[in-house]
């Protein structure tokens, strides 16, 4: 059934990508996005369309949609260290405000919602790989604290309106994501490394390099939030890759696909509160999303996103 759908932070990384799937399944989509990360670049491609709207809006703001909803996806955010660094105020309101006015119109119109969770909310994580009922070691007070706090309470406040409100809700916890469309400024390991190879520069590896991280190609992601989206699952659900990789490994997987002779060198800094160690445990994606798990490998969604980030670079 055609649904009408809203999407914070629709021109963003993440969101463009899943109002394309959205709307290759025959939904009509809005996209609402203030642009302080997000770019018209991602949604370009969409203008024209009768089932597509973009509205520029800052969501901690009053939101007014004209018409039915039948969904209200919130992936509004900063997502990125260097911009939640940079927008500390702006990372904490949209978590917090914007999640309030995104939750209040779902209220209003009736229509599910989806809060872009992060697994952020684990923090430097005592216990791996990260299962859903794991309550976190987070710093809150620490420089990231801006970023993992606004995810958390704005799942409190998800779950609040679902419990005393009787919102429709989902939460969807996401784990390192990666492809076209990625900012290659964002500060995050996949354009650092990829915009270094690609300019033949030795790719920068803080700390030993053997702290882990777990990627997952964004049209698996979209496969997942969407599965999620039709399913009754109202707590928390990871979403991510469980292959597990150091960042050394994945600098060299970078060099080998870009054939970078320039090789690696390290840098003794680590950034504060950058967690050592992150992979999801995904058997309740796998147990409630009709065996959900991911089907691009890593080294061919590097392929298309080298791709990608070519014309950006040169």
């Amino acid at each position: 059934m055609s649904m009408r759908i809203l999407i914070t932070g629709g021109a963003g990384f993440i969101g463009s990508h899943l109002g394309d799937r959205l709307l290759a399944e025959g939904h009509s989509v809005i996209a609402m996005d203030n642009l302080i990360t997000g770019s018209t670049r991602n949604i370009e491609h969409l203008a024209g369309r009768d089932d597509f709207l973009f509205i520029k809006h800052d969501v901690t703001n009053y939101i007014y949609i004209e018409g039915p909803l039948d969904a209200v996806l919130h992936f509004a955010s900063p997502a990125s260290p260097i911009d939640y660094l940079q927008l500390p105020i702006q990372t904490l309101k949209v978590g917090a405000l914007g999640t309030h006015k995104a939750l209040g119109l779902a209220k209003a119109k009736g229509a599910k919602f989806l809060l872009a969770s992060t697994s952020e909310v684990y923090g430097d994580p005592l216990v791996h790989p990260q299962v859903e009922s794991y309550a976190g070691n987070v710093d809150p007070v620490g420089p990231r604290g801006v970023y993992d706090e606004a995810k958390r309470f704005a799942e409190a406040m998800t779950m609040a309106y679902y419990r005393y409100h009787g919102v429709d809700t989902r939460i969807v916890r996401i784990f390192n994501t990666f492809g076209p469309r990625m900012r290659l400024n964002d500060g995050r390991v996949v354009p650092n490394f990829v915009a270094q190879a690609l300019k033949g520069q030795p790719l920068t590896v803080y700390g030993d390099g053997q702290q882990t991280r777990s990627f997952c190609y964004v049209a698996d992601l979209v496969e997942g939030v969407c599965r999620l989206l039709m399913s009754d699952e109202h707590l928390p659900t990871n979403i991510g890759n469980p292959r597990e990789m150091t960042i050394l490994e994945f600098a060299r997987l970078i060099n080998e696909i870009t054939h970078n002779p320039a090789g690696i060198v390290f840098e003794s800094k680590r950034i504060q509160g950058d967690p050592q160690t992150r992979r999801p445990d995904i058997s309740k994606a796998r147990r409630i999303l009709n065996n959900w798990e991911p089907q691009v490998e890593i080294e061919a969604g590097l392929r298309q996103t080298v791709d990608y980030f070519r014309n950006l670079v040169a």
